[in-house]
């Protein structure tokens, strides 16, 4: 009798749940014509959360020669996306290092440059990294090749995601699609945090062999997975001022003019606590508009 009474809830709660996938608006049908990038976005229907691909409809692409001193790096990751382009072996990338000196800015110059080529790129935020699952099963089959990235990645221990993204790269029993690469931008080397108590743990045996703890271990798991690692480091001064005076060059600043720019874009680095290519770029938006409103303090 109790046996009875179970099997009839269970059916009217998957009759309930039947009901509800059909309140649910249609996946429509995604065109990938309409952008080279696109968003894994949630939205919550009837308390249900559904996942679906977005356009981005102005993509901030930049070409590789705005990226200036990264150029092992540029070349790398160039060279992995070609190969994955002409569908030969290439390796999914972590982009790990100094804030600012161009991780994320160099997945945006591959776009630019392989989506003639039928590349898309596929923005997924660290929490909806449950899904990239789902998000591989969408996309295996199509023409296009999509890289996944996830900027300024970074799990805490037990976090959502993480073993998923682990799955992804290497460990599932289900193949890779031929068609996907993952690339991550992160802060961290590891991706996790580095804690002094788990170098603690670490054992020693009589022959000097060290065997880390297993937190250790679980560490470097997930960094491990990515085939090609790429570590970006702060720019020397010399590298700054280069970099300002090539953007400022990019907004019509003349080079004579660029060199009186020079001593105001160290002060503006030093307030900033950082050398990097993104406050080179801050500076040269500051002063070259300052120069050009000086020039015509009068709106056209």
């Amino acid at each position: 009798m109790t046996r009875a009474v179970s099997d009839l809830t269970l059916q009217r709660l998957a009759d309930v749940l039947e009901r509800l996938e059909s309140l649910l608006p249609a996946q429509s049908r995604i065109d990938f014509s309409a952008s080279p990038a696109f968003r894994w976005r949630k939205r919550r229907y009837l308390g249900i959360e559904q996942g679906e691909l977005q356009p981005v409809l102005r993509p901030a692409l930049i070409p590789f020669d705005d990226l200036k001193h990264v150029d092992d790096q540029k070349e790398a990751i160039r060279q992995n996306t070609e190969r994955f382009m002409r569908r030969l072996p290439a390796n999914n990338a972590l982009l790990t290092g100094a804030r600012g000196t161009g991780k994320s800015s160099l997945i945006r110059a591959c776009l630019h440059e392989f989506s003639v080529r039928g590349l898309r790129l596929i923005e997924v935020d660290k929490r909806d990294l449950i899904d990239i699952a789902d998000i591989v099963d969408i996309i295996a089959k199509r023409a296009e090749h999509f890289i996944i990235f996830c900027d300024d990645l970074s799990f805490d221990t037990n976090e959502a995601g993480y073993k998923e993204l682990k799955a992804a790269l290497d460990g599932s029993i289900a193949g890779t699609a031929d068609n996907v690469l993952i690339y991550a931008s992160s802060n961290r080397r590891h991706l996790m945090p580095e804690l002094m108590r788990d170098n603690l743990s670490t054992r020693y045996d009589g022959d000097g062999e060290i065997h880390p703890a297993e937190a250790v271990e679980e560490q470097v798991s997930l960094s491990e997975r990515f085939g090609l690692w790429l570590s970006f480091y702060p720019f020397r001064q010399d590298d700054y001022l280069d970099i300002v005076a090539h953007w400022l060059q990019r907004f019509g600043i003349q080079q004579h003019e660029a060199v009186e720019a020079r001593a105001e874009a160290l002060q503006f680095a030093l307030q900033r606590g950082s050398r990097s290519g993104r406050v080179a770029l801050q500076f040269a938006r500051h002063w070259a508009g300052s120069k050009r409103l000086a020039n015509n303090p009068t709106p056209q």
